[in-house]
């Protein structure tokens, strides 16, 4: 998804940086094997506008930080570590706001130079992201295995049956997070002679 905003060369007046943002997933899984559904997250509405950081330290492949409007006081920015797989949504905006760039700074924040993002993403790198995490791939989930599998993601629908290094694998189930595949095939459905 590309931003409408302005051309390359020109520069909005007010602007301060550029950021990666996303929405809050309408639903979100939870618990064991990511049955609960829930909508939204524990600490933002589903829908919310989340401002995600540049990677600072390495929260993990599927976490960030990011700067949103928390569920209970909509009126001020909190700083938490979000799971990328309750965000949807990924696209480039640009920061307008002190108060947005003090949030997105956290404790490197200079009081000196307010209007400074610490850390800032360039619109390339953060449209880049965006567009690989647009892209709609499900994990894979094999029967027996606790993980995703690191080399293979498959499309959105998922295919009744994979080939997986000379295996065949059936869909045993799927659902928010991912397909999950099993080497049993499904039961026959019996139909009654008349």
């Amino acid at each position: 998804m590309t931003d409408t905003g302005p051309a390359e060369d020109e520069t909005p007046d007010g602007l301060l940086s550029w950021c990666l943002v996303a929405n809050v997933a309408r639903e979100t899984s939870r618990g064991e094997g990511g049955l609960e559904i829930q909508h939204g997250t524990k600490h933002f509405r589903a829908g919310t506008l989340l401002w995600l950081a540049p990677a600072r330290w390495d929260a993990g492949s599927c976490r960030r930080h990011a700067v949103g409007r928390h569920r209970g006081n909509s009126r001020r920015y909190v700083n938490m570590v979000v799971c990328v797989g309750d965000l949807e949504n990924f696209r480039v905006k640009g920061v307008y706001s002190e108060a947005l760039v003090r949030s997105l700074n956290g404790y490197d924040h200079d009081p000196a130079a307010p209007r400074t993002l610490q850390d800032p993403w360039t619109r390339e790198r953060a449209q880049s992201l965006a567009d690989s995490w647009n892209r709609h791939r499900e994990p894979l989930f094999i029967e027996g295995r606790p993980y995703a599998h690191p080399r293979i993601s498959v499309p959105n629908p998922p295919p009744a049956e994979i080939q997986l290094d000379g295996e065949t694998f059936h869909l045993s189930r799927y659902g928010t997070r991912g397909a999950h595949y099993s080497r049993t095939p499904p039961p026959v459905e019996w139909i009654p002679e008349p």
